[in-house]
């Protein structure tokens, strides 16, 4: 072990210099051309790039490094497209600000790798002289790992540049784990490994079109069924041209979704399309709420998540059940919120336990669980407008225009006035103004129906002394209660068709395009339906067809984007 502090004040201020002098962003620049260039050569060409999500990025480090390294930084914002962070993600750029924090963050964990205490778990080769360079070992660890952060084996070009860094390094500060984390650092704030770049080949079966290569078609399967880096099966089984086969292909999918891993795949996925992001913005009165704590936003988020995985992957259910279940899972936190008693083991206030709605309870699906209505309201009252324009959002796929800038909110913002104590009257005679009616006949009659439940999720009978009425219509399916509106969902075509598009979107980066909408009308939905809604086999669907991996030219996005907003501003 190398005791020499001097060397090790010495790297630092090295690594610190380097990062200083944008050293790290030439590599981060000359990587990436250098790749472009030996594809190009290749006849391959760059259709895609995205910046990897916190989430994604965290799920990386712990599978490869372990899930005791610390990170230490910030992320740059996701930004979200299309109803989703895995569309905005191919929008995402680097701010110089966040490439320091990318940056910092490289230099932390590189640093954590090679120290004393987990070089020798890491490192399958030991220096000759812990002191000097040593090209072999350096090249064993920087190819094994480079592989798998870049989700490719490097090229010769990269592998060469690498084991030069970490040579030089080493040469400088006399260590050579302080010259090998130097190389790591550099592959963390790459572009290779901060984006998934796709490349696409051309495809022998279809004269004149492109599909992607196998490493980048292991990592589109590999994003959207785990929402992690392809593992080393995976990039094998790349390697080998398995991909390419349809036979290969299913073994990779119906071993992947066989794992436990899928269940990390299907939260993220719906923690994307329901919008939990913004949990991190959520405030609520904590006078007039003091139960909803700190911890609530996140018991909040962990509810709905449980209750989906439990019905979708732990029972293979039907995904249309996800409104209408009465089995979920709470905490006393949770319990005390939704006023509600429960028994924990040892009265255990963190621990979570199965719950089961009775059958006259008006609380069942997803809809009616914090994770929805605390989150769609304002701090210190309920929203049914906020509440709606989610539901025909996020659930129903269908755009709801922004409001006129000169609307007069006073109406529906007094609360104290004596003529509309509820929420229903003062929707009502805010809806006289005629540029307000049109959007809120969209929004209200389904919002209306959760009115039963405060802003923090807690239910209720009346507001202000007199009796809330939670009827409510959508689409023409009347109903008087929010179990009313889960059912509602439950049968509505647009639910379902909004799952497919948004789970088609979250796999391919972008919204369907005109060449995809086909495809995923007269194919997947078909299939889903046919399946009987499962979304495990609506998974494997998707990952198995040929039109996941095809290259669509982004001109054709452009279109096919217009059209979806065209037609998801009218309710269907």
């Amino acid at each position: 072990m190398v005791q020499n502090t001097d060397g090790k004040a010495a790297a630092r201020r090295w690594l610190k210099t380097l990062a200083a002098a944008g050293c790290a962003l030439l590599g981060f620049l000359v990587h990436h051309s250098t790749y472009a260039a030996e594809s190009a050569s290749s006849q391959k060409r760059l259709v895609e790039m995205r910046r990897i999500t916190q989430d994604q990025y965290r799920q990386i480090i712990a599978d490869v490094f372990g899930r005791t390294i610390k990170l230490g930084g910030r992320f740059e914002p996701d930004q979200r497209d299309s109803g989703l962070i895995a569309v905005g993600a191919g929008e995402a750029s680097v701010t110089a600000s966040g490439y320091e924090q990318y940056d910092g963050m490289a230099r932390s964990i590189a640093g954590q790798v090679l120290d004393e205490q987990r070089r020798a778990t890491m490192l399958a080769c030991r220096p000759a002289d812990p002191k000097a360079a040593d090209d072999a070992c350096a090249k064993q660890f920087i190819a094994r790992i480079g592989r798998i952060l870049y989700r490719r084996p490097l090229t010769d070009t990269e592998l060469v540049a690498e084991i030069g860094i970490a040579s030089g390094a080493t040469a400088k500060v006399h260590d050579f784990y302080a010259g090998l984390a130097l190389s790591l650092a550099g592959m963390l704030e790459a572009p290779q490994f901060l984006f998934r770049q796709e490349w696409a080949e051309a495809d022998p079966e279809h004269p004149g079109s492109y599909r992607l290569d196998a490493y980048s078609k292991a990592s589109r399967l590999s994003f959207l069924l785990w929402n992690a880096a392809p593992d080393p099966l995976l990039l094998e089984a790349a390697e080998k041209g398995e991909l390419n086969d349809t036979a290969g292909l299913k073994r990779q999918v119906d071993r992947m979704l066989a794992s436990p891993r899928v269940e990390a795949g299907v939260r993220a996925f719906f923690a994307d399309m329901l919008s939990f992001s913004s949990f991190e913005t959520l405030a609520k009165d904590s006078v007039l709420y003091p139960k909803f704590v700190s911890r609530a936003p996140a018991d909040a988020q962990e509810q709905t998540l449980r209750t989906i995985i439990d019905l979708l992957v732990t029972r293979h259910g039907d995904y249309r059940d996800i409104f209408t279940t009465r089995r979920t899972f709470l905490t006393p936190l949770l319990a005390a919120i939704y006023k509600i008693p429960i028994e924990t083991p040892n009265d255990l206030p963190d621990v979570w336990v199965p719950y089961e709605y009775p059958e006259n309870a008006e609380q069942a699906g997803i809809v009616t669980e914090a994770s929805f209505v605390a989150l769609h309201s304002h701090p210190g009252r309920s929203s049914p407008t906020i509440r709606g324009k989610a539901l025909r959002e996020i659930l129903l796929c269908q755009k709801v225009p922004d409001p006129p800038g000169n609307v007069n909110f006073a109406v529906v913002q007094d609360t104290s006035n004596p003529e509309f104590k509820t929420a229903r009257a003062r929707l009502t005679a805010h809806r006289t103004n005629p540029t307000c009616a049109g959007c809120h006949k969209i929004m209200d009659p389904v919002g209306l129906s959760l009115e039963n439940f405060d802003t923090t999720g807690g239910f209720r009978l009346t507001e202000n002394g007199v009796a809330i009425d939670a009827s409510g219509e959508l689409d023409g399916t009347k109903f008087s209660d929010p179990i009313g509106l889960g059912r509602a969902l439950h049968d509505s075509a647009a639910a379902t068709a909004c799952v497919v598009n948004r789970l088609v979107s979250y796999g391919l980066g972008h919204a369907p395009t005109k060449a995809d909408s086909d495809w995923v009308r007269n194919d997947v939905a078909k299939q889903f339906a046919t399946d009987g809604y499962r979304f495990i086999d609506l998974l494997r669907d998707i990952a198995t067809s040929d039109q996941f991996y095809r290259v669509t030219p982004p001109e054709m996005r452009a279109d096919a984007g217009a059209d979806r907003h065209d037609r998801s501003a009218k309710p269907e």
